[in-house]
């Protein structure tokens, strides 16, 4: 299969590993964040950690959409749900995010109406058949999924579909990422910068990273020879003492991004003042909202959320493995409470999830084996 068969080649992941190791200075650590929780899942699921030396470190990112949506958030789309004649659309992945009362799954057995549909233009077909209903989409991810639900708001517009309307909750990667540069307990070496948001955004807006921070930052594919390409590129230029932005994922992603989807986005969305995310807190422009020409297709101001914030549960530690501060397998709930059956937190839930990820994938064990040898 062209553009994935090519990129899981045995023999060139091996001599790719040995191109890392020469380029590893003896006594010395590296620690690369891969931003996007798509690049966490791929490197357990292929085992990239067994090519690499042992002085490199991957430390996963919050750049997982369902993970950095707090439950505060999940009790307001609950609530808009509930509300008469109301009936709510979400992505499967959404489904199972614990909120302070339950989960979307719990709400529907006590009688909420909340469906799971593949695309915003889904929700936009279930409100053309159901006129007599007021139809949310439950509006979440990245720049990647928000230009779909900014078109998606501008066709309902054009049509005249007066019972639809999005709960927004799109974010940002850019103030994530400064979040974690400012965070004091966190020492990072470089990025691998994310795949998807970059086919949006492109790859200039990281370029404050290797400016302002010296830290080089890759964007990278996700399959395995994605991946090591993209640490060899990390590593290649710290010994040549450079940081700049490369951009590995050429086949996909431009380096201005797409203007198509970003004319889009700024068309039907602004940034709001402040938004929480979960385990970074509150980061000013960090999320999107529905611009107040288009507030008839906002489900925020025409059922009103009740906003409250609600901490998360004592016994999660979600917000420090969204942070890298800590593996999934150093929460004391990891694997025994919390498993993907019973997720107590949202790392735990996602497909995108680094909880998941090191659940799903056994890597725990060799995490903690190596984690022990350093101690």
């Amino acid at each position: 299969m062209r553009f994935v068969d090519e990129f899981r080649d045995a023999e060139q992941a091996r001599a790719l590993s040995e191109k890392i190791a020469k380029l590893c200075e003896p006594g010395r650590e590296y620690r690369f964040m891969e931003v996007c929780g798509g690049h966490t899942h791929a490197i357990y699921k292929h085992g990239l950690e067994d090519y690499l030396p042992p002085e490199i470190t991957l430390v996963h990112g919050p750049g997982c959409p369902v993970c950095v949506i707090p439950m505060g958030r999940v009790d307001d789309a609950i609530h808009v749900a509930r509300q008469p004649d109301v009936l709510m659309t979400s992505f499967g992945d959404m489904m199972r995010v614990p909120g302070s009362g339950g989960s979307f799954f719990d709400a529907n057995a006590e009688g909420t109406d909340i469906r799971m549909v593949y695309s915003p233009l889904d929700a936009l077909k279930v409100a053309r058949r159901h006129p007599d209903r007021q139809v949310v989409f439950m509006a979440i991810g990245f720049e990647t999924t928000a230009p779909s639900t900014a078109m998606t708001v501008l066709r309902a517009a054009r049509e005249g579909i007066g019972n639809f309307s999005v709960f927004c909750n799109h974010v940002m990667i850019i103030p994530a990422i400064k979040a974690i540069l400012d965070s004091p307990d966190l020492r990072l070496d470089g990025f691998i910068g994310p795949g998807h948001v970059s086919t949006v955004i492109g790859c200039r807006p990281y370029e404050f990273i290797a400016r302002e921070h010296g830290k080089p930052v890759v964007v990278s594919g996700f399959e395995p020879l994605d991946l090591l390409q993209s640490i060899y590129l990390l590593l290649r230029q710290l010994s040549r003492g450079r940081s700049a932005v490369e951009n590995q994922y050429t086949r996909v992603v431009p380096w201005d991004g797409n203007l198509a989807a970003l004319r889009a986005i700024g068309e039907v969305m602004r940034p709001r003042p402040y938004f929480e995310w979960r385990g970074l807190g509150f980061i000013s422009h960090s999320a999107m909202r529905v611009r107040d020409e288009f507030a008839a297709f906002d489900a925020e101001r025409i059922f009103g959320v009740p906003g409250v914030r609600v901490a998360d549960p004592k016994a999660c530690q979600c917000g420090e493995v969204l942070k890298g501060v800590l593996k999934p397998w150093e929460c004391k709930v990891f694997g025994t409470a919390c498993t993907p059956e019973t997720p107590i937190g949202t790392c735990m839930v996602s497909s995108e999830g680094a909880c998941a990820a090191y659940y799903n994938f056994g890597r725990f064990t060799r995490s903690r084996m190596r984690e022990a040898s350093r101690a």
